[in-house]
């Protein structure tokens, strides 16, 4: 029986497509991308016009194999992956590497993985869009070429094993320039006047009217004039004006939405809202998840206006159809939506039950009809003087799309709350129980958080839906940035209060500074963002990264030559490449903090081979016996902000915490964490403990739970084969010998009942007594003769081994060609 072969990039996919296909059909996946660039500076020849050389990764060959195999068994291929740019460019590798010809090979692609989608898009298959694989190309060359001819410059320029994108440096930018407003911004304070009045709710029963002094107070002598005016007064209401408002849904998700709404409202990361959204997708639940469109098919708004009907009544709904803002959305041309709106609820695990439940009710709400509400704005006089105070109040008169969905709000969005006031009229008489004037203190911009820079970085036009994600997680990983959560301090603030004719002062107190989640730069972050800034201006350049990115998009409509691009953008940063190499100096971030009280020895701040530090001390070459001691900032500090008693504090470590069991306990820091020294044994502290305060108790504590682990690591030994079967991490496991050869122990086998016999078994499974064997001939093999020739030849390469060693030692990076040839002409 003749049959279809389809290709798809995930085995989930590839799962539920075969549910939907007959026995004609065998749906088989290829696993991601099958080919990339290799690791070396032979990916790109740039004098042949950019022409990249790829090569099939090697944990690829084995489905390269299947899947050559598979189409010399089927009369037709199907290329299926997603419909985007990356997907398109899957297809096109699979067409070179599976010898189908691109200009006549099947490409099927479509919004969601339903029955009715994939037989529709098998119907009507259509060839490979050699364009939205040029456009992927130039991507993938682009920041290839930017990173391997700047990360070089990092190593020699500012800390060794750094790497640079081009996405991601303007991210670090962002939040590097972010944290610098936040240091250089001063707080000011005001004072906020708000009255109590008594009234009567719509039962009869006493309730209370807040108004507020709408006027700026600068100070305490201001709020006591304004208070000092008002007491004794009797207040009226002078004006109640009510206002018809409304409240429209939003549009249903992109990619960017999608994120930024799961990181408020379910704590999701980007990245993980990425991973449980390809889920959903994959399993046939939701449309396809990286889009930047908020458009909805005929046949989808056709099913959500029958959904809402028979749920909530025709008067909840009202077709809209969304313009999407992006002049280039062109992703996947339909918005993130269920694949059918019939289906409210889903069996999944609990995440994706969340995310899906969040997708549906956003689609649903996007197609009801506007909220409808009443604003009342009452304005309160008094017969002392003129000052005005203000109540407003709001309240919903038809909940419409509300009745499924509200959108949540960043920070620095975040809307007045208003509520529904008491039934009022003009002239009416308002007792007054109490007038506080409250001190606030003015606030920074917000830190960003994950889903605060997606929105960010979209409103500038940097990046597409696929690389949101991969830029944040990239940004984390190499430590330029840390999301993290901090406590704030307590801050004290004024309260005066007008009360039975008398004027009273107190004070509270707020905890500022608070964040939970925030991406703060590191050092090393800032250290390399100031030097791409001072070197590199366009890389990080918000309009010429934007600029960048309107390119690729010209490349996939088919309006820019992919290679012309590449050649504009090269020749001008190459030659910058070179000249930084040449002219730029080291960097190291270093600051004079002060001189030490007692010494006098100059102490600063700077990067050091293992991160930020402090240094006291210079060495001498005339006092060699004196050296610089050295203290790792806390996670929280950075060097561009430390203070010298901040720096002093560092070094009272190591200290003496007590005694136990009559021997010292010393805490201090070393290469790998903070960590307790007792009886020659050394014991690490835990996250949440800081070595500059942890008490002797906990220090017992933390030995004692280091010994009783230590106690039951081992389970029996065999004598005299030296085979332990001990207690990891990870669990149980064999060792043999006092070396470093482990062996694993299966999870359904009982580590305490295992006997020699089976231990050697397990071993030789896993490949131990030959390499034992191996070891044993060799070492009783005699040593073999070497010939004087052979001498000079061993003498020869160690001396040559040696000598290229020193030369990585000494500069241990590797440039462009043109970079090498620079750096060797300065050297002679």
């Amino acid at each position: 029986m003749p049959k279809s072969l389809i290709i798809v990039e995930s085995p989930a996919k590839a799962k539920t497509i075969t549910k939907y296909l007959g026995d004609k059909f065998i749906v088989s996946s290829s696993y991601g991308h099958i080919r990339d660039l290799p690791k070396n500076d032979s990916a790109i020849d740039i004098k042949n016009h950019f022409k990249p050389h790829y090569i099939v990764s090697e944990d690829k060959e084995k489905v390269v194999r299947e899947l050559k195999k598979l189409t010399k068994d089927v009369d037709d291929v199907y290329l299926a992956t997603d419909g985007d740019r990356e997907g398109e460019a899957i297809s096109w590798h699979l067409c070179e590497v599976l010898g189908l010809d691109p200009k006549t090979a099947k490409r099927i692609t479509y919004t969601e993985i339903t029955e009715k989608a994939i037989k529709a898009a098998i119907s009507k298959p259509r060839l490979i869009d050699l364009d939205l694989v040029n456009a992927q190309q130039a991507r993938r060359v682009l920041d290839r070429l930017v990173g391997f001819e700047i990360s070089p410059i990092l190593w020699r320029k500012v800390k060794p094993n750094l790497s640079a994108g081009r996405v991601q440096s303007v991210a670090v930018r962002l939040i590097v320039d972010r944290e610098r407003e936040i240091m250089a911004f001063n707080s000011s304070s005001s004072f906020k006047l708000t009255a109590d009045f008594e009234v009567k709710d719509y039962e009869g029963k006493p309730a209370s009217l807040k108004a507020e002094y709408t006027k700026e107070i600068a100070d305490n002598s201001g709020a006591m004039k304004i208070l000092e005016a008002l007491n004794g007064a009797h207040f009226s209401i002078k004006n109640v004006e009510k206002k018809p408002g409304k409240k429209s849904p939003s549009a249903p998700f992109t990619t960017s939405t999608l994120q930024q709404e799961a990181s408020r409202k379910l704590g999701f990361s980007v990245s993980k809202t990425m991973v449980v959204a390809q889920n959903l997708y994959e399993a046939g639940h939701i449309t396809y998840m990286r889009t930047d469109s908020v458009s909805l098919s005929d046949t989808a708004l056709q099913e959500i206006e029958a959904k809402i009907n028979q749920k909530y009544g025709a008067k909840y709904h009202k077709q809209r159809k969304y313009a999407t803002k992006s002049a280039n959305a062109q992703e996947a041309h339909e918005a993130i939506r269920p694949s059918s709106a019939n289906q409210d609820a889903i069996n999944a695990s609990s995440d994706e039950q969340r995310l899906y439940d969040l997708i549906w009710k956003r689609t649903i709400a996007s197609q009801m009809e506007d909220a409808a509400l009443e604003r009342t704005i009452v304005d309160i006089q008094n017969d002392k003087n003129d000052i005005i105070l203000i109540a407003k109040g709001e309240v919903v008169t038809f909940d419409g799309f509300l009745k499924v969905y509200n959108e949540s709000k960043d920070e620095d969005d975040s809307e007045e709350k208003l509520e529904l006031l008491p039934p009022l009229k003009v002239g009416e008489a308002l007792p007054c129980r109490e007038i506080e004037a409250v001190e606030k203190f003015s606030k920074h911009a917000a830190r960003y958080n994950e889903a605060s820079l997606v929105r960010k970085l979209e409103e500038l036009g940097i990046g597409r839906p696929s690389t949101y994600a991969p830029t944040i997680t990239t940004i984390q990983k190499r430590t330029y940035v840390l999301k993290d959560s901090r406590d704030g301090v307590d801050k004290i603030y004024q309260i005066l209060k007008l009360k039975n004719g008398k004027i009273e002062q107190s004070k509270g107190k707020f905890v500022s500074g608070a964040e939970k989640n925030k991406l703060f730069p590191t050092d090393t972050g800032i250290l390399v963002n100031d030097f791409l800034v001072k070197n590199f201006k366009n890389i990080v350049d918000f309009k010429f990264t934007a600029k960048v990115e309107e390119e690729f998009d010209h490349i996939a409509n088919g309006n820019l030559e992919w290679t012309k691009m590449m050649d504009l953008f090269y020749k001008p940063f190459h030659k910058e490449v070179e000249e930084t190499l040449l002219t730029a100096e080291r960097v190291t971030g270093e600051r004079p903090l002060g001189n030490h009280p007692e010494t006098g020895e100059p102490i600063i701040a700077r990067m050091g081979r293992f991160g930020p530090m402090v240094q006291i001390g210079v060495t001498d070459e005339n006092k060699p016996e004196v050296k610089p001691r050295y203290a790792k900032l806390k996670k929280e500090q950075n060097i561009e902000n430390i203070t010298l008693e901040q720096a002093l504090e560092l070094f009272k470590l190591p200290r003496i915490v007590g005694e136990f069991e009559g021997k010292e306990m010393k805490v201090s820091i070393g290469r790998f964490g903070p960590y307790i020294q007792h009886d020659s044994k050394f014991v690490s502290l835990k996250k949440e403990d800081d070595p500059y305060t942890v008490t002797d108790t906990r220090c017992v504590e933390l030995i004692e739970e280091k010994r009783i682990a230590e106690a039951n690591k081992h389970i029996m030994s065999f004598e005299p084969e030296e085979i332990y079967v001990l207690n990891g991490r990870w669990g149980p496991y064999i060792q043999r010998g006092k070396g470093k050869d482990f062996y694993k122990i299966p999870k359904t086998v009982d580590a305490t009942k295992l006997t020699l016999q089976d231990c050697l078994d397990l071993i030789d499974k896993q490949g131990g007594n030959e390499k034992g064997r191996k070891a044993a001939a060799a070492a009783k093999e005699p040593a073999k003769k070497t010939s004087p020739a052979k001498k000079t030849k061993v003498a020869k390469k160690t001396t040559t081994a040696k000598k290229t060693t020193a030369a990585k030692k000494e500069a241990p990076i590797r440039t462009a060609a043109s970079a090498k040839k620079t750096v060797a002409k300065k050297k002679k």
